[in-house]
């Protein structure tokens, strides 16, 4: 099983962005008031797991009945040392997650190991993506392109088994590489009907570009996306950082993106339970 921290990543992203005047890229940095809503009625939004990675282990049942209570229908998962299913068969997961309304509907894993088993139970429970969490930082344009090749290999997977499979970005990608953009380089070198991308926003801010302008350049291909707030170098309870997610997610949802999930790695202030909770009151706002 893969464990990955994401925090070596924050810690990386702390040192690209460092001098970089966000609150210019786009207009799209600013806090969301309390008052601000987006239009929709379906007012469906999504956990990523990992934010509760320190609770999760110890009752994991427990806490997603607590999920639940938070207004959240959707989550997506990560591959731990319980492996996808937090130690449970996924039906078993899935069956218990009908009872308490929600749905798992993606999940990140280690997708050059057994993909194909993995591809087999998430189809078999109805989800619909298995996702690339990180390439871990390549210094090179033909790694970015080698990853590209690995992903359609992996999309044709999927596919065959009524699955997407995506890739989830952090800051890396979105810093000049040999003068290209490497997340350029790998849409541009993936075929469209076999890989998907989920945007990490936050990551996107962190390296110093707008999310609008490649969503504008990529219509249709950013099918998640991660929805964290920031400030300073940290994530931070949505709402209380410079992101300002009305505006961005306008955008998002005209040009295809289906699926928003909250994410949080710090809690300078709070609890996971607690981001949780005021995180979920956060998107219930924006009536996604």
């Amino acid at each position: 099983m893969m464990h990955y921290k994401r925090r070596d990543f924050l810690k990386a992203a702390s040192t690209l962005v460092s001098g970089v005047a966000l609150t210019g890229i786009g207009g799209q940095i600013a806090g969301c008031k309390a008052g601000s809503k987006l239009s929709g009625n379906n007012n469906v939004f999504g956990l990523q797991l990992y934010s509760l990675r320190d609770v999760l282990p110890a009752d994991p049942k427990g806490i997603l009945k607590q999920v639940a209570s938070f207004g959240y229908k959707q989550i997506e998962g990560y591959e731990g040392n319980k492996g996808i299913y937090w130690g449970m068969k996924n039906t078993e997961f899935k069956s218990f997650l009908d009872d308490l309304g929600m749905q798992m509907v993606s999940s990140h894993c280690n997708y050059k190991q057994e993909l194909e088993r993995k591809a087999d139970e998430a189809a078999a429970i109805g989800m619909k993506y298995l996702i690339c969490p990180s390439l871990g930082n390549p210094k090179t344009l033909d790694a970015f392109k080698q990853a590209a090749e690995t992903f359609n290999k992996s999309g044709e997977i999927c596919r065959q088994r009524g699955l997407r499979f995506a890739y989830h970005n952090h800051a890396y990608s979105f810093k000049q590489v040999e003068g290209q953009y490497p997340q350029d380089v790998m849409m541009q070198s993936t075929d469209k009907a076999l890989v998907d991308y989920e945007m990490d926003m936050y990551w996107v801010v962190a390296a110093g570009q707008d999310p609008v302008v490649w969503l504008n350049k990529y219509p249709g291909r950013f099918k998640l996306g991660h929805v964290k707030d920031k400030k300073g170098n940290e994530t931070a309870t949505l709402g209380t950082g410079t992101i300002n997610y009305p505006a961005i997610i306008q955008v998002a949802k005209k040009v295809g993106m289906e699926y928003f999930i909250v994410e949080q790695e710090e809690y300078e202030g709070t609890t996971p339970i607690g981001a949780a909770k005021d995180d979920a009151e956060y998107m219930k706002r924006l009536k996604i």
